[in-house]
């Protein structure tokens, strides 16, 4: 599974660059022959449209972007299909916003469509659908959407190319800034400053976004290569390059992932002290004596964040009762609402207590271990 950002694709003035399109499908086609399936992530779309519309930069406003989507993502899928084509490859173009993974449906939709256009021998060119994606469900950046399409096609490995050729501890232009070759977990990033934005100027993301990322994937077992586009070879062949980020957990159901990582809250429940405790260390179902708060008009099975007492978010759960039945039955010991499989407990949960059981029920089966903390990382801005 290969991402890569519109920096490594387009000129200064915004526009392909067809050479660079080339290097880097002459590296995807190698890998094809050699046996190894491959997925590809890329922007691209808004920075191709710049120049054919006589824009100097990218646009602000949403539907400047959007007119920019209309018209580069064309030409970036033409591109793309005519530079495969040199090696007898066909391209599927798969377009996805953030609702079409927000929305588990959708989810199992957008797994299909990819399982299928593999099997059929294509090579799948993945993008966010900027021309139809709005302010609120758009991902943002490319490289949290390839971290989530690469466990949905349940890659071996995520490469994150861009014109970087690695994390740096610093500013990569400053004298004394040293690239880290291996990161095995937060603690590897506790002290470091990341940049919360490209020096291009036609992209979205940042290095702040690749570490995300890489979390997101490293979580879900899968490893992460972030380095230089010129490096695409070297990465895909398994050499040192770059910064390799090593698994930090284990593969997750699909549909926890998609909760924790994907998925819109619809509402809200505040549980008591024990129960958040209980829910946060997945220690047992969540159960309606636990809860003493409903917050929004949701429906059985829509996601809903857990808080606790003070309103901190300590998971995530897929209800399993409609807002109002669920107002009228808090606080009813025995009924549960929540089965442990269908929690994710977040970034900042509370310690759990395995004593407590405010839930009084009895876990059954193995939990699986709760996602790694989040990366701690200090952004440094443009003015720093």
């Amino acid at each position: 599974m290969v991402k890569v950002g519109s920096s490594s694709l387009t000129t200064a003035a915004g526009g392909l660059d067809s050479d660079r399109v080339d290097a880097l499908v002459d590296v995807l086609a190698r890998t094809r022959a050699a046996g190894t399936e491959v997925v590809l992530v890329s922007s691209g779309a808004i920075a191709a449209g710049l120049a054919p519309l006589g824009l100097g930069e990218r646009p602000r406003d949403l539907a400047g972007q959007q007119a920019a989507a209309c018209v580069g993502q064309g030409l970036l899928v033409a591109r793309y299909t005519a530079s495969f084509a040199r090696y007898g490859l066909r391209v599927g173009q798969v377009l996805l916003t953030a609702d079409d993974i927000g929305r588990r449906a959708h989810y199992r939709n957008a797994y299909r469509a990819l399982a299928q256009v593999i099997a059929m021998g294509a090579v799948p060119v993945v993008n966010e659908n900027d021309t139809v994606a709005t302010a609120e469900i758009k991902f943002g950046d490319n490289d949290r959407l390839a971290a989530l399409v690469a466990h949905l096609v349940r890659a071996d490995l995520l490469v994150l190319l861009s014109d970087v050729d690695g994390l740096y501890d610093g500013d990569p232009r400053r004298p004394g800034s040293r690239r880290l070759r291996e990161v095995h977990g937060p603690r590897d990033l506790t002290e470091v400053e990341i940049g919360s934005a490209g020096s291009s100027g036609v992209g979205t993301g940042g290095m702040v976004t690749k570490v995300e990322a890489a979390r997101i994937a490293t979580d879900a077992g899968i490893p992460v290569v972030l380095t230089a586009a010129r490096h695409a070879a070297g990465a895909l062949a398994g050499r040192e390059i770059g910064t390799l980020f090593h698994r930090t957990g284990e593969r997750a159901a699909d549909h926890l992932l998609w909760l924790e990582h994907a998925s819109s809250p619809r509402g809200a429940v505040r549980l008591t002290a024990r129960a958040a405790r209980t829910v946060a260390g997945r220690h047992g179902p969540l159960l309606a004596a636990g809860i003493t708060r409903v917050e929004g008009d949701f429906t059985a099975g829509d996601p809903v964040e857990l808080l606790d007492e003070a309103g901190r978010v300590v998971a995530r759960a897929l209800i399993g009762l409609d807002a109002r039945e669920l107002t009228r039955l808090r606080g009813r010991p025995g009924l549960e609402v929540v089965p442990r499989a269908d929690v994710v407990p977040l970034t900042g949960a509370l310690p759990s207590d395995p004593s407590d059981s405010s839930n009084v029920a009895v876990p059954t089966g193995d939990a699986s271990a709760p996602p790694a903390a989040r990366i701690r990382i200090r952004v440094r801005t443009a003015a720093e």
